[in-house]
């Protein structure tokens, strides 16, 4: 898999400007299959017509690829690289594929949790896994708004980086989010218990697996005062207002960092939901971790580095 470097992102900022990516995911046989289909329609511009580029995408199976209408060849994928030929000056790319699950927490992680036996997903895209979950342009500075529908199995829920709802029994449909890196791109499906507040008019939320339910339960107070009082903090600080909406915190298992600020849904290694005493210094640790997180929402999310 060849690895980008700062002069092909950097050529190719240049020549493209990502307008939005529709992404579908359809998880239904999560619970048995170690695989999932990944749909994916990108809008985007060239400035030079005719010239080409390429996309990320790192399949178990590519299925089907059209650029423009045109049906591509499956064979010129090339490790992680798709070449995209002859780019008109507006362009839409459609690439379905059938994508692994993760053990390793890149990608869409798959946890089958020892307590219960329920199966759990959560999406991982950092650092330049987003390729992982849906074909795309992996680089930070080509941000677009990302629409988000999932197909789930009868009894899960779906969470994301926007607001979202069932529409049917198994389908679940998501808001377009702010326009977003790709590495910031997060998904989570499973039986997860949640708990829900509100605080200055923003939606909050903290979500785990069900056998960590009454470790949640026993700290939600507790975590959704130091939410609440780093957004006062951060709205006088920075005199902007929290931009995404909705402000979910996921305690994910096998998370292979600490927590990630995906924006609308940060992750959090579940090892913060303590199972028994700790001193106050683990809970001082816990509350450094969410204002750091939260701080990125402005500083990582809203302004990225290229």
């Amino acid at each position: 898999m060849a690895s980008l470097t700062r002069e092909e992102a950097a050529a190719r900022a240049q020549l493209l400007r990502v307008s939005g990516y529709d992404v579908h995911l359809d998880l239904t046989a999560a619970r048995e299959s170690t695989e999932f289909v990944s749909s994916v329609t990108i809008r985007f511009a060239a400035s030079e017509p005719g010239a080409s580029t390429f996309a990320e995408v790192k399949p178990a199976e590519l299925i089907g690829v059209t650029l423009n209408g045109a049906a591509l060849d499956l064979a010129t994928l090339a490790g992680n690289r798709l070449p995209l030929p002859g780019l008109l000056a507006e362009n839409v790319l459609e690439v379905r594929a059938r994508m692994r699950y993760s053990r390793s927490a890149e990608g869409l992680h798959r946890f089958t949790d020892p307590e219960d036996g329920e199966v759990y997903l959560y999406g991982q895209a950092c650092l330049d896994e987003g390729q992982r979950i849906f074909a795309c342009f992996d680089q930070p500075d080509l941000k677009a708004p990302i629409t988000l529908s999932v197909s789930a199995p009868l009894g899960w829920g779906v969470w994301a980086n926007a607001p979202g709802q069932r529409r049917t029994a198994g389908l679940w449909a998501f808001e377009p989010t702010k326009p977003l890196p790709t590495y910031l791109f997060t998904v989570l499906a499973g039986p997860f218990h949640s708990r829900h507040a509100e605080h200055d008019g923003i939606a909050l939320g903290l979500v785990c697996r069900r056998s960590l339910a009454p470790h949640l339960d026993k700290d939600a107070a507790e975590l959704f005062a130091v939410t609440s009082a780093c957004l006062d903090r951060y709205h006088e600080l920075f005199g902007i207002r929290y931009p995404f909406g909705k402000y979910d915190q996921a305690f994910v298992p096998e998370f292979n960092a600490g927590a990630l600020e995906d924006p609308g849904c940060v992750l959090f290694r579940d090892e913060f939901l303590f199972r028994s005493a700790v001193t106050d210094a683990d809970r001082e640790l816990r509350a450094v971790v969410i204002a750091h997180e939260m701080a990125h929402m402005w500083f990582g999310d809203l302004v990225t580095m290229r």
